[in-house]
């Protein structure tokens, strides 16, 4: 199980956007740096960069091909926590009808911001 500072951690290394069209990609199966680079729009040592971080998170693996590294997933939670990000929720959450503890008040009705 992770920790909350492992869960934190992994969190702040998905946070971005070229990260999540990388996990994405590697849902569907392995993929070298050059099949990245035709659908991202930056340079290769930028891709490189991200590779490496997910990679030194243990998010992603490589093997090399010849001259060619082949990335892959390796955690299993990535494919499930970019189906929750790609969730959309039309409701919100049920507002409580009291406070659990005293028993007592009543929800207003509209959400503070």
């Amino acid at each position: 199980m992770r920790s909350l500072g492992q869960r934190i951690e992994l969190l702040g290394v998905l946070a971005h956007p070229v990260r999540i069209r990388i996990l994405e990609e590697l849902t569907r199966g392995v993929k070298c740096v050059s099949d990245f680079e035709d659908f991202l729009e930056i340079s290769q040592p930028n891709i490189s960069q991200h590779l490496g971080l997910l990679r030194n998170h243990g998010v992603i693996d490589f093997y090399m091909d010849g001259r060619l590294r082949c990335y892959f997933l390796v955690d299993p939670i990535i494919p499930d926590l970019l189906e929750i990000l790609k969730t959309d929720y039309h409701k919100s959450l049920p507002a409580p009808s009291c406070c659990p503890v005293t028993k007592k008040g009543s929800y207003p009705g509209k959400r503070r911001r």
